[in-house]
């Protein structure tokens, strides 16, 4: 098993992924107190460090860990935010570069929205990219959908994947397998239907295609709802009232449109049906929206493990494969 580090974790979406993927977690960092709960609680063997990632200290790992991962703040990028970039105090790029700078990981894992690759932000992603050269890392940069890979919902998210130059780059992003039961529908059925609805038959077969994109929010803005008027139509077509979230499914006899509860959002980022995000609605609905579905990292996560069982450059032949640096 390999092991791994991962800054700003959330609700563990990531970490769940890549531990499915068979990364051994030696530290996970996160910042809100009901993110670090909702880790131990879920699993209580993580070492969770509850701080923010500033304080954060790599130096006792140098050397030593196969994957740095981190899932940074999505708003400084965000279309439905200021686009502020480097300029928004919630930028943690500087330091996930600062960590990779200490720790020297074999390999790194860093997620963010679609917007980070915008041309807005052109000269400070290439900044970031050529930071990362410099330190020894070969990039891989792709849009991955999540619905391409088990999810059934949109959700397109920037991945970056770096490769430690005495590594043999042979890393390749995951493969998109095409599943057409992959429906809204299909997925929560037996979670609509569970009080007993007659509807939830009909409704099903209305609710045919993937999700639009799962909405958090921010711990000052964010609200039990599934996000601004487009989406909330977008969700109408799917026969959901988008307008706010249940806390449980419909009973017999209920008529018009219904709502997800927390757990149906769960399902439709790829959280295990067991996974507890505690009783408080609203902050459930945050952390599970703000979430890195875990389909999508253990995809990742595989992809790169199979480049740490490869095994180093001198290790296998004297000549070495030409750096693929993205610029």
């Amino acid at each position: 098993m390999y092991n791994s580090i991962e800054i700003c974790a959330g609700a563990g979406g990531q970490a769940l992924g890549l531990e499915m993927a068979g990364f051994e977690h030696i530290a996970l960092v996160e910042l809100e107190q009901e993110y670090c709960d909702c880790l131990r609680r879920n699993r209580p063997s993580w070492n969770v460090q509850c701080m923010d990632v500033r304080s954060f200290d790599g130096t006792p790992y140098s050397g030593k860990i196969d994957l740095l991962a981190g899932g940074v703040p999505c708003p400084p990028f965000s279309i439905a935010g200021k686009q502020l970039g480097q300029d928004d105090e919630r930028d943690m790029f500087p330091q996930m570069l600062r960590l990779v700078g200490e720790i020297n990981p074999r390999t790194v894992m860093i997620e963010n929205v679609r917007g980070f690759l915008g041309s807005a932000f052109d000269g400070y992603r290439q900044s970031i990219f050529e930071r990362l050269n410099k330190m020894g890392y070969s990039l891989h940069v792709s849009l991955l959908n999540a619905s391409g890979y088990g999810v059934p919902q949109l959700r397109p998210r920037a991945i970056i994947v770096g490769i430690r130059n005495d590594l043999f780059d042979s890393f390749e992003f995951p493969q998109k397998r095409v599943n057409p039961e992959q429906t809204v529908g299909k997925t929560l059925h037996d979670l609509m239907a569970a009080r007993g609805w007659e509807k939830a038959g009909a409704w099903r077969d209305k609710a045919n295609s993937i999700a639009p994109t799962l909405v958090g929010g921010s711990k000052k803005h964010g609200g039990p709802d599934l996000g601004p008027t487009r989406a909330r139509q977008a969700w109408a077509e799917l026969g959901i009232d988008g307008r706010g979230v249940a806390t449980d499914a419909p009973e017999p006899g209920f008529d018009g449109l219904p709502r997800l509860t927390p757990r149906m959002l769960a399902r439709l980022q790829g959280f295990p049906d067991e996974w507890d995000f505690g009783t408080k609605k609203t902050a459930a609905c945050r952390m599970i929206g703000n979430a890195f579905p875990p389909p999508v990292a253990k995809a990742v996560g595989l992809q790169i493990k199979k480049v740490l069982e490869y095994g180093l450059i001198d290790s296998k032949s004297e000549t070495e494969i030409p750096s693929r640096a993205v610029g």
